[in-house]
């Protein structure tokens, strides 16, 4: 009896328990969920690469520092100089904490190292430092620095830093300001002294960034080191000349408490704005304040989706990757409007300037996803695509192709209107018809595609069109151009558009089963050989199998291509399952076969499956790759590849969720099969629900509450109307 009573006490026990757990996983914040430095660590191992590498690789390239959605700050520490984002989780020592970032090896603009004593020069003032004395969570940072003694802290608002240094006691406090580095070549720089606690200055490589910094010490002088030797410095005010020493300012404060705050209004226009932008976002708060509004800030944004079900592992990959997707485009406007435009000249208008977004990359998911929980930043980053288009004459882009087209076209067709569109979409119309933005347009215009250059041995790095991608890129771009046309009552050149759309048949071989290169009289590229990776030659950082799936406006007629729906999975299967062949290529790597998951151009391929009735092939694929492709390495912090602002994130994201970006431009998307249980958006009013029935690969029905889906598509307006959709699986 008394065993019977002893064990229904410790069921009980159990069971309040397993329910305290529930009630403490439930209560826990979202951004609790998140990592910054998950993306932080580089991938070594063959395996994981697909490759052996004879230097490191490209990681996701991310930053673990402090930041706010869409912000002018990005305050991290810095590791390397000139490297992706100027941290890597490999390395075990900081130069500094610099306050931009993006992961393209530039920006790292104004790093600030605190120190103390003497024992430093301008060739080594650098710091070790431990992961057992790192942390990081949104809009905060901390790392202890033994070198010095120091423990710094940091946090940020939209424009403006918060350094908080805590020294030993008795310590001497000085700050070394090395404003001729960063991860791009630094023209010129100046810092001065204001008053008894401020500092002014400015540095400038790619853009001018100028600072005004209030010290809660007493600044007694700003001091100069040299570098032993002399090398090429960049030119300025304090800097040393073309081939002098380094010049590195070193900041001496009085003695006083052994913590040094530091707080830093910056500007693109002036110091006088930086001043202003200071004042009214930071100088009046504490360091915790500050802490605890980016903090909510964040929870806010986070917040608007909810998740329930899944492991922790996924919770943690999911707000990881939903917490990265918002730190670029940055912004490039002050508190009162002021603006510098692509002239170079100060500007207000108002709306809020942005940078550029990572075009080629994030066109494809995350610009949605930044117009669906942001709106109006994705009004106003394409207000300042628009901005910069009229004054250069087309529509920007990033690195390859034509995309802002896709970007402002699914904007528009999800209801985002909140910039000049009649001028967006003549600027996509130019850039559509007129040498520019696209190259080689008269050519893909006249003859339907580019033809590549003939190449008698071309390798990795070759470079000449990339002429097979630019045409099946064109050929969407076109469509994403003439939907708007369409919008806009442009009769005669949507027709026009529309023609063009299926132009990405003109370089499809069904010699080959292959996308492939076609020289100027007609021919096809010779010695093709489809597993091989190029830079820039046929293909833009990729090979035959990784370009030849791609026609998202279009996917039936591209299946058409192959004769069957037959011949086309078994094309699929053979990419899925033909190994890499072991080319090191620069961002390139994460492979499953062919497939490569660490780089943008073959992201919707695995929804291919689907227009040959085989979603679950799909599905299972989906799985592998955010199971295992996200959280990789020895510490479990690597993408399989370059998260380029965002997009290999917001892949996660949207998969995680149960739909995708298929065709990024039109205002709808493919469903698979969620991670969690249940998934809440908060888009509008009323909040719309995903609930997944079953726990199978295959998909046996889409429902919302008062429809049928016939087949995989779910549209946007239906997304936002607040009801729920039911993925029913086995």
């Amino acid at each position: 009896m008394k065993k019977n009573i002893v064990l229904a006490a410790l069921l009980l026990l159990s069971a309040g328990y397993a329910q305290a757990q529930k009630k403490a996983a439930a209560a826990k914040p979202v951004t609790a969920y998140v990592n910054p430095l998950l993306g932080t660590a580089t991938l070594w191992d063959p395996k994981d690469l697909g490759f052996v590498p004879t230097h490191r690789s490209w990681g996701a390239e991310v930053f673990p520092g402090s930041s706010v959605p869409n912000a002018m700050v990005q305050l991290t520490p810095v590791s390397q100089f000139h490297s992706g984002s100027g941290y890597q989780y490999e390395d075990t020592v900081i130069y500094g904490f610099a306050h931009t970032s993006k992961g393209h090896w530039n920006l790292a603009n104004i790093p600030l190292m605190p120190a103390t004593g003497s024992n430093f020069t301008a060739d080594d003032y650098k710091s070790g430092f431990s992961h057992k004395n790192e942390t990081a969570h949104p809009g905060y940072y901390q790392v202890y620095l033994p070198r010095y003694g120091v423990n710094a802290e940091l946090t940020s608002t939209l424009r403006c830093a918060f350094h908080k240094y805590t020294f030993k006691p008795g310590a001497s406090i000085k700050l070394i300001a090395d404003l001729s580095m960063a991860n791009e070549r630094i023209r010129t720089w100046d810092i001065k002294k204001e008053g008894d606690n401020v500092l002014t200055g400015f540095q400038q490589g790619g853009e001018k960034m100028y600072f005004y910094a209030v010290a809660n010490h007493k600044i007694i002088k700003v001091d100069s080191l040299k570098t032993a030797g002399t090398s090429p410095q960049p030119t300025g005010r304090r800097g040393g000349g073309p081939t002098g020493p380094k010049v590195m300012p070193v900041v001496n404060f009085a003695d006083g408490s052994n913590t040094l705050e530091l707080k830093i209004g910056f500007s693109f226009v002036s110091v006088k704005n930086a001043k202003e932008n200071l004042e009214k976002e930071m100088l009046s708060k504490s360091f915790a304040q500050v802490r605890n509004e980016a903090n909510q800030t964040w929870t806010n944004l986070l917040g608007k989706l909810q998740v329930t079900g899944g492991t922790e592992k996924q919770k943690g990959l999911f707000y990881s990757c939903l917490y990265r997707s918002f730190l670029w485009p940055a912004l490039r406007s002050d508190i009162n409007g002021d603006f510098i435009d692509a002239e170079g000249k100060v500007q207000n208008k108002g709306f809020n300037y942005y940078t550029d977004p990572s075009i080629w990359d994030d066109y494809r998911n995350k610009d949605v996803l930044l117009g669906m929980l942001s709106p109006k930043v994705m009004n106003d980053v394409i207000q300042s695509l628009v901005d910069k288009g009229k004054i250069k004459g087309f529509m920007p882009t990033f690195f390859h192709g034509d995309h802002a087209s896709a970007i402002v076209a699914g904007s528009y067709l999800r209801g985002l209107k909140g910039y000049d569109v009649k001028g967006a979409y003549d600027l996509m119309l130019k850039n559509a018809t007129v040498e520019g933005t696209r190259k080689y347009v008269d050519e893909y215009n006249t003859k339907g595609y580019i033809a590549e250059d003939v190449v008698e041995h071309p390798v990795v790095n070759t470079v000449r069109k990339a002429a097979v991608t630019k045409t099946l890129e064109y050929a969407y771009d076109d469509y994403a151009t003439a939907l708007l046309a369409k919008e806009l009552g442009d009769t005669k050149n949507y027709d026009m558009l529309m023609k063009r759309t299926s132009n990405y048949k003109n370089v499809f071989n069904p010699a080959t089963g292959f996308m492939q290169g076609r020289v100027a009289d007609g021919s096809w590229v010779k010695n093709f050989d489809p597993n091989y990776v190029y830079y820039e030659y046929m293909y833009r950082e990729s090979n035959a199998w990784q370009q030849t799936f791609f026609a998202p406006h279009d996917p039936k007629g591209l299946i058409s291509l192959f004769g069957s729906k037959a011949a086309a999975e078994k094309k699929l299967d053979d990419m899925f399952t033909t190994p890499y062949d072991g080319h090191e290529a620069d961002n390139m790597s994460g492979f499953i076969g062919n497939y490569c998951q660490g780089n943008q151009p073959d992201h919707s391929t695995i929804f291919y499956y689907y227009f040959v009735d085989k979603q679950p092939k799909a599905q299972v694929l989906l799985d592998s790759v955010m199971n295992n492709y996200y959280d990789m390495g020895k510490d479990k912090l690597a993408y399989a590849g370059m998260d380029d602002a965002g997009e290999m994130s917001a892949w996660f994201v949207f998969n995680a969720m149960g739909f995708y970006t298929f065709s990024p431009a039109d205002p709808s998307y493919i469903v698979s099969v969620p991670l969690f249980d249940k998934v809440t958006l908060k888009l509008g009013t009323t909040p719309t629900t995903i609930i997944k029935k079953g726990k199978g690969r295959k998909i046996t029905s889409i429902n919302w509450t008062d429809k049928k889906v016939n087949g995989y598509f779910i549209t946007d307006a239906d997304l936002k109307k607040g009801k729920t959709l039911t993925i029913t699986t086995q």
